[in-house]
């Protein structure tokens, strides 16, 4: 299939690099993106049966369909569990629509670009934004915004099917606007429907701020994460409990955060098997989050009360995994002074975590597997079997079916541990939660550094929504945490804070008026020398040929008026004439 991608905007358009701020006051209507231009992304491919909006494929449904969908989900789900599908799928159109932003207008002025997602907004269907006022400034962190909704599809529909009610009803449409103005400012930015047609006002009115600013943002981002529980007002959101002393770890306390489709995927799969005993088997790369995700998999299982255990197998050498994984007696060898349990004990009635299970060698395995079988384990050294109920939940980097053709990894053990596969994305394939994820590490890295945070500059959130991220997120963790470190108090993060000795993604160029490739767009293009450009359009040139072409051309221009031309090339009439006079060929010889 062919790509499509909407025309390269009038070269006669100026212009101006992307500033860190800007006010609504700024606007100016013919500064890229327009209104003209985003319509130019927007097209129709009927003999396929597609639509795009630039390489975005976009679908046209009835509003009364979606309505039904939207009643059926809320009366199967409820109003929590649907406000939270429908902001997430907002949020997410939101990022998408900000990524063709900055990607087909990475140097555009800083109003226009902010003003360009209520013009998207408008143009996809769901309402017409008007906006009343929006100021920012990405160095200080600050954002502030006030829009009005007209036509607001979501109020139509949730108010033929339920009637006004006392909460808002635009639920999308609040997401959309997180997801583009988070994905342009480099900061978690939370908009509140203030005024509802649902709610019987005349209008939908929305105000946007930082979640920082608003202060009280956690029934707002709750939406944003399908693996919360629903919020209720009356209650405060229950913090994670603390690991036990005896199993202290940086992620305790923590949870996963996205909101993108392949990250709610990962966590709708760990609800489903939350309530079961199942086995869990999970796979992904190094750094997705792997524990991160097995702590939120015992917070959501009816086992939440009891101990978290984890236990890194690669970091345990092989003669003393037995001891850890089951606990040893007194005088089981030497130094074995008292008796002390075993990871199963500890974990009896919680969850263990067995991270890098394909570390573990073949004995350990087939002493694994038998726990796993009987339920029960037996001290080294001991002689009595201990009855243990512990879920157990694995984790690996590896292909374990690969391992097991390769004679390193048991096949009976393999399907005992892989009742249940999740598979946890890279952090490539959920960009949509980079802004997230960096406002959630910045937050705590501040917290815990006693620095204020002033965010991500423009060019670096750039440079995060391109680079592939080997290490996933614990990559952008350390990135987070370097820049903070590396940056002055109060000043934006920028590129040179972020990477030292890492590779930085490839720029991206685009195609100059000659077809030949320009500068990298996220630097701002330099005049050509003239010389060049002259070379470039008649290779045989002279000064008073050049002079010559001038003059007839403001001449022919100003359809003859000498005085007219005289002023398009700043000379005087006198100066004008005695030029056009230089260059007249000689008349016939008399």
């Amino acid at each position: 299939m062919a790509q499509h991608s909407c025309p390269i905007p009038d070269a006669r358009i100026p212009t101006t690099h992307f500033a860190p701020r800007g006010d609504s006051s700024q606007l100016n209507a013919a500064h890229s993106p327009t209104a003209a231009e985003l319509t130019d992304c927007l097209f129709f491919s009927p003999a396929d049966g597609r639509i795009w909006l630039n390489d975005q494929r976009m679908l046209l449904m009835h509003s009364s369909s979606f309505g039904a969908l939207r009643r059926e989900i809320i009366e199967r789900q409820g109003l929590e569990q649907a406000r939270g599908l429908f902001t997430r799928a907002g949020y997410l159109s939101g990022a998408r629509d900000a990524r063709l932003i900055r990607e087909r207008w990475p140097q555009a002025d800083a109003a226009a670009v902010f003003a360009a997602g209520t013009y998207l907004h408008t143009l996809e269907g769901m309402t017409r934004v008007e906006p009343l006022h929006f100021r920012f400034d990405a160095e200080s962190g600050f954002y502030e915004g006030e829009f009005v909704w007209h036509h607001s599809c979501e109020a139509d529909e949730h108010i033929a099917g339920f009637g006004t009610g006392q909460d808002s009803v635009c639920w999308t449409e609040v997401g959309y606007a997180m997801g583009f103005v988070s994905g342009l400012f480099g900061h978690l930015v939370v908009f509140r429907e203030v005024e509802c047609r649902g709610m019987g006002h005349q209008q939908c009115r929305v105000q946007g701020k930082t979640a920082e600013q608003w202060g009280d943002a956690e029934h707002d981002l709750s939406y944003l994460n399908a693996g919360s529980a629903p919020f209720k007002p009356e209650q405060a959101p229950a913090p994670a409990p603390p690991a036990s002393p005896a199993e202290p770890h940086s992620s305790a306390g923590q949870r996963p955060i996205g909101a993108s489709a392949a990250f709610n995927s990962a966590m709708l799969a760990l609800q489903r098997v939350a309530p079961t005993p199942a086995t869990v088997l999970l796979s992904g790369e190094s750094g997705v989050g792997k524990e991160l995700f097995a702590r939120q998999l015992h917070l959501l299982s009816p086992r939440h009360a009891g101990p978290f255990v984890a236990l890194n197998c690669a970091a345990i050498p092989e003669n003393l995994i037995e001891a850890e994984l089951f606990g040893v007696e007194r005088g089981a060898f030497t130094g074995a002074t008292h008796a002390r349990a075993g990871r199963f004990e500890r974990a009896n009635g919680g969850t263990l975590f067995l991270d890098e299970i394909a570390c573990l060698d073949l004995p350990g395995q087939s002493k694994l597997l038998r726990a796993l079988q009987e339920r029960e384990v037996e001290r080294v050294g001991g002689s009595q079997p201990l009855k243990v109920d512990v879920r157990v939940v694995a984790a690996t980097n590896l292909d374990l079916r690969k391992a097991v053709a390769q004679g390193r990894f048991r096949e009976d053990l393999f399907y005992r541990l892989n009742v249940f596969p999740v598979q946890l994305p890279p952090l490539r394939e959920r960009r949509d939660d980079i802004p997230l994820l960096a406002n959630a590490f910045l937050r705590r890295f501040c917290h815990e550094y006693q620095r204020s945070n002033a965010g991500l500059s423009m060019r670096a959130l750039k440079v995060l929504l391109r680079h592939d991220f080997p290490g996933n997120v614990r990559e952008l963790q350390n990135l987070m945490e370097r820049g903070l470190i590396a940056s002055e108090e109060g000043e934006a993060i920028d590129v040179q804070h972020l990477f030292s000795n890492e590779s930085l993604p490839e720029p991206v160029y685009g195609v100059d008026a000659h077809g030949s490739l320009a500068v990298p767009l996220d630097e701002p293009a330099k005049a050509p020398a003239l010389l060049d450009s002259l070379t470039r359009l008649d290779q045989a040139f002279t000064i008073d040929g050049l002079e010559a072409r001038l003059i007839n051309e403001a001449l022919h221009t100003a359809a003859g008026n000498v005085a007219a031309a005289a002023r398009l090339l700043g000379l005087s009439r006198a100066q004008f004439a005695y030029r056009l006079k230089k260059h007249q060929p000689p008349g016939p010889a008399s």
